[in-house]
């Protein structure tokens, strides 16, 4: 396993992260241990997770993935073996039960979100506290052509304030971003620089064959500023496997589940999978491996967040870390997105 530097800070992640969102909610405690044993044994140390984990996100099941990350840390007793990352929810969402649905980004919803959040993970640090998605009104979840519109949002010199607070103190570690604008994330990067704040180490943004945007104008912030990207959503909700292919909804898959997660089931965005899943098997590659093995090899990329429901799906992911795409599936990749670019953004 490669391990790459986690921006400007003194940790190493493994080029592969685990993602986790699917854990109390299409996978049990027990699958979950299952899945994060073999990634350990793969030589995967980077594990990412959030408050608001499961998704879809219901009171019922809420901070269910950081409680069984917990009590996989109290079982196995290898806490220290992990670079640990969770997130703190921003506002709306369809999310009432975290903090009553008011949920802002200051100092006391800072405090409050850590300690519940350590007290779940069952640790006394967390290596990386990301801001899961921004308090104030902009583009991110798929929101395109930005309308400005003011609203009450806590003052990023708060939030990092608050953040340094938790830093200092032994909370947390590092800091970083996430579902973030090129805006959002220069402005906290020269904050910190110029109040001597906890400066980002990484920011986690959707990044996928389907949805490159992110190359449009955060790849060069992510790195001049070594500010790098933690892809989350590689395989755009599972359509790039090619499970989905000729509206085929396998049983308990999260699209055939859930009406929630349609981001990547647009016309334009079910047409382009085709071309890439057929791109792969013209090349004997699985479409899932190929669909990694891209995000995986950007220049940007810090580490690239898989996610599985099952220990199949997880060793078939696992395997796009050794691979490497040849020129030709490289330049066929290029010729679909030049002629359908970023069909699900």
């Amino acid at each position: 396993m490669e391990f790459r530097r986690l921006g400007r800070s003194d940790l190493e992640v493994s080029a592969i992260g685990l993602g986790t969102m699917t854990w109390g909610e299409q996978n049990s405690e027990a699958e979950a241990f299952a899945q994060i044993d073999r990634a350990k044994a793969a030589g995967i140390n980077f594990i990412d997770t959030a408050e608001m984990y499961p998704v879809p996100p219901r009171p019922e099941t809420y901070a269910t993935t950081e409680r069984y990350i917990g009590n996989y840390f109290k079982a196995r007793g290898d806490r220290a073996d992990w670079v640990l990352a969770t997130k703190i929810a921003g506002p709306g969402n369809g999310i009432g039960h975290i903090r009553d649905g008011h949920l802002r980004f200051n100092r006391q919803h800072i405090r409050t979100a850590v300690d519940a959040s350590l007290q779940r993970l069952q640790t006394d640090w967390i290596d990386l506290y990301q801001l899961h998605w921004p308090e104030r009104s902009t583009n991110f979840f798929g929101q395109l052509g930005y309308c400005h519109r003011e609203s009450d949002f806590t003052p990023l010199e708060e939030t990092l304030q608050a953040l340094d607070d938790e830093v200092r103190a032994g909370r947390i570690r590092h800091i970083g971003l996430s579902n973030e604008t090129p805006w959002g994330t220069m402005k906290y990067l020269q904050l910190a620089e110029s109040r001597g704040w906890p400066r980002a180490v990484s920011i986690q943004n959707p990044y996928n064959l389907l949805n490159r945007s992110f190359e449009i104008g955060l790849a060069e912030i992510a790195i001049r500023e070594q500010c790098g990207l933690l892809a989350y959503s590689p395989l755009a909700f599972g359509m790039l496997s090619g499970k989905y292919e000729n509206g085929a909804r396998p049983a308990n898959a999260r699209i055939t589940l859930f009406q929630r997660f349609s981001r990547y089931t647009n016309p334009q965005a079910q047409a382009a999978c085709s071309r890439y899943v057929a791109l792969a098997r013209e090349h004997g590659l699985a479409p899932a491996q190929m669909a990694l093995a891209y995000v995986t090899a950007q220049p940007f990329v810090t580490s690239n967040i898989i996610g599985a429901t099952s220990l199949e799906q997880l060793e078939a992911n696992l395997a796009s870390a050794e691979m490497k795409l040849s020129a030709e599936v490289l330049a066929g990749i290029e010729a679909i997105h030049t002629q359908q670019p970023n069909p699900a953004p």
